[in-house]
């Protein structure tokens, strides 16, 4: 129950690739017939990607190694090539690291950045943004659907806001993409971010749709692949299966959120019926089909996820890229959670091949789990220790 950290590559997707392995290997660059042949698998996941998210022409989608490069490509893309028209960038306290340190790193070459505040839920507070929002901002980057706790953001909302100073709007959608159906035309969106990885393809590719006539610098440079926005040979396995998870989702995603959704609330109802102290993380109803964020008083996750652990369930006590560090989550802090507060959390984040099962078999551990570690732990009020 640890799908947000990475999901296993859908058999499909790998069928796909296979081919690109072992006999067509060809330079998408190279005019010669295996070239062209690599160019044709090439394109045809373009277009896969790009009507997955309702882009105006396949064109819009750059290959990229992934959200994190995608996230980057975007942000200091946008402020550096667009410096002239202002150099103030707006994002979120409850973006992915990916976001954040990208923004921190433009404030050493000259730009400002504010960081909005959100409510409880983790919802973006729009009137933060409107007043933040001037003729100096040039960007605006905002999470479609925040990995953590869920919480899906008003995106359309925020477009319209944002464009009313004619600054651009990059999401990250990377947690989103694939989950729930998203549609760059009717949101306004300038930017998006996508992974491979989050729709049950390979890991180590990405994409970043760009609208239209936004002009952003590239980080790399070299032969000019991608419209030379992303310079260096293709990786065309990768690609050809993002395409391939990519039409599969779009295709099963009704049936997929419809499955994933009954799941969570089960799991959520589960987790917080039977004992005291017992919080949801993130927005009620809108949020994730495949995100459970709860928090207990008085014990921290990592005891519960080492405890589930023994009982072969994978859990996260926050974002993987962020699990090194022993600080609690910005995100949780973000939304007003105390240090203790924070660390009292644990995150299930489900996938295809869970089951009811599955989820009845974590409601049926966690009781005694959150009564033992209550039991040891000095935190824990007396009467909950009887």
């Amino acid at each position: 129950m640890d799908y947000a950290a990475g999901k296993p590559v859908d058999p499909r997707a790998i069928e796909a690739m296979l081919p690109y392995m072992k006999t067509s290997y060809g330079n998408p660059s190279s005019l010669h017939v295996a070239g062209q042949e690599a160019k044709r698998a090439l394109d045809e996941a373009r277009r896969k990607v790009a009507e997955l998210i309702n882009a105006e022409k396949a064109e819009s989608i750059i290959f990229t190694s992934g959200a994190t490069e995608s996230n980057n490509l975007a942000i200091k893309g946008a402020a550096n090539r667009n410096k002239d028209r202002g150099t103030k960038i707006i994002t979120s306290r409850v973006e992915h690291m990916s976001v954040v340190n990208p923004v921190k790193f433009l404030t050493t070459k000259g730009f400002e950045a504010v960081f909005l505040p959100v409510d409880k839920f983790g919802t973006l507070d729009l009137d933060s943004l409107q007043k933040e929002l001037n003729d100096k901002t040039t960007l605006v980057s905002i999470v479609y659907a925040n990995g953590e706790i869920g919480t899906i953001e008003p995106i359309r909302e925020i477009s319209k806001i944002v464009h009313t100073k004619n600054a651009f709007l990059h999401v990250d959608a990377t947690v989103a993409a694939g989950q729930v159906p998203i549609d760059v035309k009717a949101l306004g969106v300038d930017l998006l971010t996508i992974s491979s990885n989050d729709m049950y393809g390979p890991k180590g590719v990405g994409a970043l749709y760009v609208k239209d006539g936004i002009r952003i610098e590239p980080l790399l440079h070299g032969g000019g692949q991608e419209k030379g926005l992303r310079s260096g040979t293709e990786n065309i396995p990768s690609i050809v299966a993002f395409g391939k998870a990519a039409e599969i989702v779009k295709q099963e995603m009704q049936t997929h959120l419809e499955k994933l959704t009954k799941l969570r609330d089960r799991l959520i109802e589960g987790l917080l019926k039977p004992l005291p102290y017992t919080f949801l993380n993130g927005h009620p109803t809108n949020r994730l089909p495949d995100n459970v964020s709860v928090r207990y008083s008085f014990i921290e996750g990592e005891s519960m996820l080492l405890s589930l652990e023994m009982n072969g369930v994978s859990v996260s006590s926050g974002s993987a890229c962020a699990s090194k560090t022993l600080e609690p989550s910005h995100v949780l802090l973000a939304t007003g959670l105390k240090h203790e507060e924070a660390h009292g959390s644990i995150m299930f984040s489900l996938g295809r091949e869970n089951s009811l099962e599955d989820v009845e078999y974590v409601i049926g551990l966690m009781p005694n789990i959150i009564k033992r570690l209550r039991a040891m732990s000095p935190l824990t009020p007396a009467e909950l220790k009887e």
